[in-house]
């Protein structure tokens, strides 16, 4: 999610077209590895694909997230990562709402690169972040309110960078510390709103102490040297390992950070080694989710039901050289299997999502 002038950092895509606001949900053919053309909507696999039509003008989706009835898509717009107006000289991102069926509903525009979305169900709001790389600031959209949007000045930002994503757990708001100056400060960060403030706590260090999960090193204690502190989210209890952790992605370090009781005197961290770079991943709660897939390149918004099994991880994978795409993550080894039926899809922000949904964020229940 993070863009940044630190060579570390990885460039997000932005595109300026056609934006995602369907009234309706269509199919969208498969490459032919995954289905015979003239059949659009399933693979030999079993997947189907829907996509949100394309109309109006937001650009490049990035985060998503479900609240209730209702999904939420961030379109940058082409911000940059300290705010930057866009080429076309836009300043604002898009949040659009979308019912579940893909019609589009209420819309609107928040200041910066919105980096960072997430449902808060308990207080029936949206969490925001913007512009990863500084001149950063946290919101609140509740969109049934007459004033819906709340921004906050952070106090406490003490990395030298922005935030990225984030996260509810455990009542907790957690987010991102990106962009960091050097690898002495937090990786992530609490966040308490106290007034017009959002008062940063960290949450454990770009330098912390954890438990290598995989590797030759296994089990042995290790010394984090984070650079890149990207996206985040709850691992749920369905997942066979690090289950109901704090997961952070550090995305050019190529490793995951998962903390267990975070903000608690009973936390510990253990860092998974992937081989490639990594950008969101997700965890399906139980079978048969839908997966929800952003596509920046084609500026889409893809559904996807197949045969997703509970605790199945599902990440998209930045490499240094190619396109994105999705693939199926070992939590035992961090081993990464592309999802060949897929292919066609450039990912972006992922989510599951699927059933109850009263406890859940980003799709993903918290029980």
């Amino acid at each position: 999610m993070a863009v940044t002038p630190n060579k570390l950092k990885r460039t997000s895509m932005v595109l300026v077209g056609a934006a995602v606001a369907a009234s309706t949900l269509a199919s969208v053919a498969l490459p032919a590895s995954a289905a015979d053309e003239g059949e659009a909507h399933a693979s030999a696999a079993g997947f189907t694909v829907k996509t949100f039509s394309p109309v109006g003008t937001e650009s490049a989706p990035d985060d998503i997230t479900r609240m209730g009835d209702s999904v939420y898509v961030s379109f940058q717009n082409g911000v940059g990562p300290l705010g930057e107006a866009s080429a076309n000289g836009a300043t604002a991102s898009t949040v659009q709402q979308f019912s579940l069926d893909g019609k589009p509903g209420k819309s609107w525009q928040v200041t910066g690169k919105v980096d960072g979305l997430t449902a808060d169900p308990e207080h029936h709001r949206l969490l925001l972040t913007a512009n990863e790389d500084g001149n950063s600031s946290f919101s609140t959209l509740s969109p049934d309110h007459a004033k819906p949007l709340t921004t906050y000045t952070y106090s406490g930002l003490t990395h030298g960078g922005g935030t990225d994503a984030v996260s509810v757990v455990n009542g907790k708001i957690l987010v991102s510390a990106s962009a960091p100056v050097d690898s002495s400060g937090p990786a992530a960060y609490s966040v308490a709103l106290e007034g017009t403030t959002a008062k940063l706590t960290p949450l454990f260090g770009d330098s912390a102490t954890a438990t290598a999960a995989n590797g030759p090193q296994a089990g042995k204690s290790t010394t984090l040297g984070l650079t890149d502190p990207d996206s985040n989210t709850q691992v749920p209890a369905a997942a066979p390992r690090f289950k109901k952790s704090f997961m952070l992605d550090a995305q050019a370090d190529k490793q995951l950070i998962f903390a267990s009781n975070p903000g608690s005197g009973e936390q510990a961290l253990q860092v998974l080694s992937v081989s490639q770079p990594l950008d969101d991943t997700v965890f399906a709660a139980h079978s048969n989710q839908t997966l929800l897939v952003t596509d920046p390149k084609d500026n889409k918004v893809f559904s996807i039901t197949g045969p997703f099994r509970a605790g199945e991880a599902v990440s998209t994978v930045v490499p240094d050289a190619g396109p994105a795409y999705l693939a199926n993550l070992d939590l035992g080894t961090g081993a990464l299997a592309p999802i060949k039926e897929l292919a066609s899809i450039q990912p972006k922000g992922l989510m599951f999502t699927g059933g109850a949904e009263d406890n859940s964020q980003d799709g993903q229940r918290s029980e």
